[in-house]
C-alpha cells in the first residue's frame, strides 16, 4: 500500500533515538503526570507504548485515507477471538524501532524488557482460532491487503488457572484493569443494537403493507480501535473490538425508591454481554449470552 520507511520520518538512526526518547519523555510527563522519581515500572511501559502509538498513527490515517480515496474493497474479518498476546514486541518489530527504542531506553536508564514484562496478556483469545485470526491480520497488513478485523472487547477474558491440592481453580482475568494504550475509543460511533422483539405487519396510508420491528431490548455498543501495523511496510490496518453498555444504564426513579439493585439491573444485564471471553453455556442465560454475541 505504501513505501516502507526506515526508521523516524527518514531521519538518521541518532536523530531518531533522540526523537524516540524524546517521545516517551513527553508521555510520561504530559500524558501519565509523572516524573523520574514516581514513575513506575508501568508507567514506563505506557510511556514507550504510547510513544510507537502515535508513530503508528500516521501511517494509520494514511492507510485508511488512501482506502477511502481508491474507494477499495475491503476483507472483513469477524471473530469471536482475537488472541493478539503482548503488543509491545510485535509493535516495535513491525514498525522496524526496537533497537531504536532500546538505545532510547538505555540513555534514560529504562530497561526495555522490564518494560515489556509489564503488559498484561489481551483476554481475547483462547486458542487456534484466536491465534489464527490475529496472525491474518498481521498477515494481511504485511501483504499490503486493505482489511478490518471485528470482535468483542472482553472484559475479564476466560479465566486465570491455579492448581490447588491436585484440582483447577478458575479466577477472572482482569487484564483491563489497567489502561490498555494500544486502543482509541470511538464514541462517536456508538450505536445501538436490539435483542427480541417481534415483527408485525402495519398498513400504510396509501394502503401498503410492510413489516416493521418492534419491541424488544436495546443495547449499546461502544468501538474501540487498535492499530495493527504491518512488518516493515506502511499499510496500518484496524481491529474494532466492541463493548456493551446498557441502553439506560441507571433508573433514577427506582433508585430514588430505595430499589438500589434493580435500579441497576439493565446495566449489569447489558454488560454481561462482553463481560467474559467464554460464559459457561451449561445454563439457559449462558446459552443467551453467546447466542447474542453471535
Amino acid at each position: 500500500m505504501h513505501e516502507w520507511h526506515e526508521g523516524w520520518d527518514m531521519q538518521s538512526r541518532e536523530e531518531t533515538t533522540e526523537l524516540f526518547k524524546q517521545a516517551i519523555a513527553r508521555n510520561l510527563k504530559f500524558r501519565l503526570a509523572k516524573d523520574k522519581y514516581s514513575a513506575t515500572e508501568y508507567d514506563h511501559f505506557l510511556a514507550i507504548a504510547y510513544s510507537l502509538v502515535d508513530h503508528a498513527v500516521d501511517h494509520w490515517l494514511r492507510t485508511q485515507e488512501t482506502y477511502h480515496q481508491q474507494n477499495t474493497k475491503r476483507v472483513y474479518y469477524l471473530s469471536m477471538e482475537f488472541l493478539l498476546g503482548r503488543t509491545m514486541n510485535n509493535m516495535m518489530l513491525n514498525l522496524g524501532l526496537t533497537d531504536i527504542c532500546r538505545d532510547s531506553l538505555l540513555a534514560a536508564g529504562i530497561d526495555l524488557d522490564e518494560a515489556c514484562a509489564q503488559e498484561a496478556d489481551a483476554g481475547l483469545g483462547n486458542g487456534g482460532l484466536g491465534r489464527l485470526a490475529a496472525c491474518f491480520l498481521d498477515s494481511m497488513a504485511t501483504l499490503g491487503i486493505p482489511a478490518h478485523g471485528y470482535g468483542l472487547r472482553y472484559e475479564y477474558g476466560l479465566f486465570q488457572q491455579k492448581i490447588v491440592n491436585g484440582a483447577q481453580v478458575e479466577s477472572p482475568d482482569p487484564w483491563l484493569s489497567k489502561p490498555h494504550p494500544w486502543e482509541i475509543i470511538r464514541p462517536e460511533l456508538l450505536i445501538n443494537v436490539r435483542f427480541g422483539g417481534r415483527v408485525e405487519q402495519q398498513e400504510s396510508s396509501n394502503g401498503t403493507t410492510r413489516s416493521v420491528w418492534v419491541d424488544g431490548d436495546y443495547m449499546l455498543a461502544m468501538p474501540y480501535d487498535i492499530p495493527v501495523p504491518g512488518y516493515r511496510t506502511a499499510t496500518t490496518n484496524t481491529l474494532r473490538l466492541w463493548t456493551a453498555h446498557a441502553a439506560e444504564e441507571f433508573n433514577f426513579a427506582l433508585f430514588d425508591d430505595g430499589d438500589y439493585i434493580e435500579a441497576s439491573r439493565q446495566q449489569v444485564m447489558s454488560e454481561e454481554l462482553t463481560k467474559i471471553l467464554y460464559p459457561n453455556d451449561n445454563f439457559v442465560v449462558g446459552k443467551e449470552v453467546r447466542l447474542k454475541r453471535e
